[in-house]
């Protein structure tokens, strides 16, 4: 995790840099950034991949990210909402039972390879679906939230 200025031009020089997601807190009608992670930062915690199919995408697709129970506990967030926001201000509100270790997580790879904007990325919020009939649900789909850019969370 790093503190740092927003997207721009030293962190598109600087790929490894540039903060990826932002993480704030949500408490009494005000919000406090509780951390920001890099991609790098995102690779440098405990790893979850799985196949499974996705309705956007053709055939089965290996991803691989950050359990968000990874990163809830990281945080010592264990009760409460998550919302899920994409570049385009899209929001998905994940509640915190979503945060198991069979759950959700948030890719940054795709088939081994980074997503571009253009690929859902660089973020995106997959359920293994192929996992659990629950998961292949219009309520769960509506939670994976691709272009992820920032959680707020709500305790």
């Amino acid at each position: 995790m790093l503190g740092g200025p927003a997207w721009g031009q030293e962190q598109q020089a600087e790929p490894d840099r540039a903060v990826l997601l932002t993480v704030r807190l949500a408490e009494g009608g005000q919000e406090k950034t509780l951390a920001e992670f890099t991609l790098k930062d995102l690779k440098s915690m405990p790893i979850t991949r799985f196949q499974t199919k996705t309705v956007w995408t053709e055939g089965t697709q290996e991803f691989t990210g950050v359990a968000l129970s990874d990163l809830m506990k990281q945080l010592e967030i264990t009760a409460g909402t998550v919302e899920a926001w994409a570049i385009n201000d899209y929001l998905a509100e994940i509640p915190m039972t979503d945060a198991r270790p069979e759950g959700p997580i948030i890719a940054y790879l795709r088939n081994g390879d980074e997503m571009s904007v253009r690929e859902k990325g660089p973020l995106w919020v997959v359920y293994p679906y192929d996992s659990d009939p629950a998961y292949q649900r219009e309520e769960i789909y509506v939670r994976s939230v691709w272009q992820l850019n920032r959680l707020i969370l709500n305790p």
